[in-house]
């Protein structure tokens, strides 16, 4: 295991363009293989069923990118027309505070700057690759969640044919285990994501927050990287209403963000989740950081669900449930 970790970490660092798509389409066919069985034990070809499944996926991902990129672009002329407005309300409320105008007007202008830079608009469709990269990705990931659905089992017992005995059974138990934690992880965590989204934007909408939508689907997305998803979606949205709305505006956002987060936490995802995410906080934590070094946003949020899958190998090691061991060096027998 340790070896697959280190493989893994050095194959994001070298050829992010490759092993990041196969990792994702490995999380995303896990989530998805109880509706291709589904289908199949329904008596459903297989490859209906399959197809069926990766046009599902397929078109989240177009209706995702659709609504961040097309009604950002559609509602940015507005936005930007009231952010100077907006601007200057928070000076007239931060006059007391010890910032010079001349301050407070630099600040401003780097803001305007960033948010009329085409870095600002074409970043969440690219990220920090250039667009071919970032279709290539694309096409590996379609790709190999295509096969990764058709034949999983057939493909990891391809894997598993050089072991025997127990061993082979411990292969057969760590890609059960795999695929259980993985496909409840991503699972449970859409179904908090998707009531999140729901919340908060039907409270953006109400409060009369441009770009709700938008604001509403980065959420969702926002909710996959545990610990700070939510945190940094609630600032995001505070921040459009303070530029769009006013200060007052803000603050109702922010208790919408936090009555629907404080909901989520303490009753939604304790039932949800169940015992699927088994990380103390600060092991969450750092794979955070480690996947958000190695492979941006993408790896902040394929970190957490591969080190809970890790733990849950550890967890299987020797049985069942038996967790793995530290070697123990055999005495010397004596005569």
């Amino acid at each position: 295991m340790a070896a697959v970790a280190v493989a893994l970490v050095f194959g994001m660092t070298q050829l992010s363009v490759v092993i990041i798509p196969i990792v994702l389409a490995l999380i995303i066919a896990s989530a998805m293989f109880p509706l291709v069985d589904f289908l199949r034990r329904h008596h459903v070809p297989s490859a209906v069923a399959t197809w069926v499944s990766l046009l599902a996926v397929l078109g989240v991902f177009g209706a995702v990118v659709w609504v961040i990129v097309l009604r950002v672009e559609s509602q940015f002329g507005d936005l930007a027309a009231s952010a100077v407005d907006g601007a200057d309300q928070v000076r007239r409320l931060a006059g007391n505070l010890p910032i010079s105008d001349q301050q407070f007007q630099d600040a401003k202008a780097s803001v305007l700057d960033f948010l009329s830079s085409k870095q600002f608009g074409t970043g969440a469709l690219a990220g920090v690759s250039a667009a071919g990269s970032f279709a290539t990705s694309a096409a590996v990931f379609a790709v190999v969640l295509f096969f990764f659905l058709k034949d999983g089992p057939r493909i990891w017992a391809f894997l598993c044919r050089p072991f025997t005995g127990h061993r082979l059974e411990r292969a057969q138990r760590v890609g059960d285990q795999a695929v259980t934690t993985l496909g409840g992880y991503v699972r449970g965590t859409a179904t908090v994501a998707l009531v999140d989204a729901i919340g908060i934007g039907a409270g953006l909408l109400i409060i009369g927050v441009p770009l709700a939508i938008p604001l509403a689907v980065i959420v969702f997305i926002a909710a996959f990287v545990p610990l700070v998803g939510a945190t940094a979606a609630g600032i995001l949205a505070a921040l459009v209403a303070v530029v769009s709305n006013g200060p007052v505006a803000a603050l109702w956002v922010v208790a919408v963000v936090v009555l629907v987060n404080q909901l989520e936490g303490n009753f939604l995802q304790p039932v949800v989740m169940g015992r699927t995410l088994k990380l103390h906080p600060l092991v969450i934590l750092i794979a955070l950081t480690a996947g958000t070094i190695l492979g941006g946003i993408v790896g902040a949020i394929l970190s957490v669900p591969l080190a809970a899958t890790a733990w849950g190998i550890v967890t299987i090691w020797n049985g069942p449930d038996k967790p793995a061991e530290f070697a123990r060096q055999k005495r010397p027998e004596h005569s």
